[in-house]
């Protein structure tokens, strides 16, 4: 097993979908930065709600291939904490489906890893909002 130091940045997100499947253009896209050596899938887990609001929990070794999700592994690093779905349940919708997935940004490892020999540390991490982005890319285009 690898040591936390031996991994490059660590992410969680989650991504929501309306109905109980998954797209599975969503996951062949997944597959593929996967493959690519973009990201190394560490914890995944998928919740789906019915339109009565039961929640079903399933994680990448179960059969999830009727969700949509297949063809996936992840590490065996149990990653996402009973709290972190605990919060995702409450903010599910009936009838949705939540993929909890957590992921080593692999492409930043060599930079990571540099920046911890010198000491370093990142000291501020935010994801621009797709909103600014787009507008952003809007303005500088009519320039």
């Amino acid at each position: 097993m690898r040591t936390s130091s031996a991994l490059g940045p660590v992410e969680l997100i989650v991504l929501t979908f309306p109905g109980t499947r998954v797209d599975t253009a969503v996951t062949r896209a997944l597959a593929e930065i996967v493959e690519r050596g973009t990201v190394t899938v560490l914890d995944l887990i998928v919740l789906s709600m019915d339109e009565s609001g039961t929640i079903a929990e399933f994680e990448v070794d179960d059969d999830i291939e009727e969700l949509g999700v297949s063809g996936l592994t992840a590490a065996d690093l149990d990653l996402v904490a009973d709290a972190d779905l605990d919060i995702v349940r409450a903010s599910m919708e009936p009838n949705s489906t939540a993929v909890v997935l957590a992921f080593e940004e692999t492409w930043a490892k060599q930079l990571a890893d540099a920046v911890r020999v010198a000491d370093g540390e990142v000291a501020l991490h935010v994801q621009v909002p797709r909103d600014a982005v787009d507008a952003a890319v809007a303005a500088a285009s009519t320039t």
